[in-house]
């Protein structure tokens, strides 16, 4: 799969160098990505015809072929977006996702803001600054936040082991770093990894097994440890590309991680005996799994905001779109604004939402456990849940 290696790292420098930053989770050898580094830049037509070669040609059957056609046309896709192709953006979307993308109805995130008014502290004035003041309510000092996240860190990974069985003898290992980009888990092997906490805005305390879950166990971190085992016999699955419909399916699964692990509002008393309590935060009545669910649900807004930007709509109704929809602040406005403007961040957060409906209903079965499983150790597409 030397050629298939190659080919994702041209197109992840090719996306890197136009502002897209780089979107490939890439573990085979240093030595290729030394020989991408050296050259020029391939232009976008040579990687288009790389993946029309290889996906004429690909070597097995079955599955394994569909993961890897799904790879090359999300790609293609991305290839030719940056070149300029005009193809309609819910097209593209369909293209790299896997999943038809349409926009969102607001009577939907009508029903989730309602969701959120009931589960918030009850008070005057909008939702918005409801939402955000018991937000600050929760602000973690900066200097306790490392020590929390080591802590849910530690919780997840044993309530993981209940679920699936990690490999024996392997230490976990997962540092903590504070960091101005948004949170997010990187697994470096071995079982070793780093857990980037976004330090840009306060960190609510309320979402920390939410985030932790998400990102590490059994979220991102678990998926790329487990499927580094359980998948070694199919080298493809080392270079992945971030935007492609395998991630719509990792995304609903980090999504759906905190409840997976911390069923009910297990996790809110967790929360509230190791965190709340210790830094005397007082106790509001609110309501963590259902504030979580409804917040889920606006990710939608944001896919809605992404169609906007991809429209040509003027930066400000794309601002007054995300404050009205999806509630966020002016600061976290100005933040996602300026990121669905980049070439490929539109299509990547369409990931979420699309990736947390998808699961919904998969996921809740009797038998949960083995679909976790199942999602965690083996390579999924959206269309394997339907």
């Amino acid at each position: 799969m030397r050629s298939y290696a190659l080919l994702a790292l041209r197109t992840d420098r090719l996306l890197a160098e136009s502002g897209g930053g780089t979107m490939l989770i890439y573990d085979g050898p240093d030595a290729l990505r030394s020989e991408v580094a050296a050259p020029e830049p391939a232009p976008p037509a040579q990687l288009v015809e790389e993946c029309d070669a290889l996906e004429a040609d690909i070597p097995f059957e079955g599955h394994r072929a569909a993961c890897l056609t799904a790879q090359l046309t999300a790609m293609r896709a991305m290839v030719r977006q940056v070149d300029g192709a005009d193809v309609p953006f819910p097209e593209h979307a369909r293209q790299c996702l896997g999943v038809t993308v349409d926009r969102q109805p607001e009577d939907r995130f009508e029903a989730a803001h309602a969701q959120l008014s009931a589960a918030l502290p009850s008070g005057p004035g909008p939702l918005a600054g409801r939402l955000h003041a018991w937000q600050q309510s929760h602000s973690v000092p900066v200097d306790r936040v490392a020590d929390l996240v080591r802590s849910a860190i530690a919780e997840t990974v044993a309530r993981t082991r209940t679920i699936v069985e990690l490999p024996d003898g392997l230490d976990i290992d997962i540092g903590v770093r504070l960091d101005p980009g948004p949170h997010r888990g990187h697994y470096a092997g071995a079982g070793r990894g780093t857990m980037y906490i976004n330090d840009s805005f306060p960190f609510n305390a309320a979402d920390l097994l939410y985030v932790v879950a998400h990102e590490g166990f059994p979220g991102h971190i678990a998926e790329s440890l487990l499927k580094g085992v359980h998948l070694a016999h199919q080298p493809e699955h080392a270079v992945r590309f971030m935007i492609s419909p395998p991630f719509v399916v990792s995304e609903g699964l980090g999504l759906h991680a905190q409840q997976v692990a911390f069923p009910g509002d297990e996790a809110q008393r967790w929360i509230t005996d190791k965190v709340l309590t210790p830094l005397e935060i007082p106790l509001d009545g609110s309501d963590f799994a259902a504030i979580h669910d409804a917040r889920n649900a606006l990710w939608g807004a944001w896919g809605n905001a992404a169609m906007l930007a991809a429209e040509g709509r003027p930066d400000a109704e794309v601002a007054a779109y995300l404050k009205r929809w999806a509630l966020l602040s002016e600061a976290e406005t100005a933040w996602a604004l300026g990121s669905l403007r980049t070439p490929v961040m539109g299509t990547y957060v369409l990931g979420y939402f699309h990736g947390w409906r998808l699961l919904q209903t998969w996921i809740d079965e009797p038998d949960r456990q083995s679909r976790v499983r199942r999602l965690l150790t083996e390579p999924i597409l959206p269309a394997d849940v339907v």
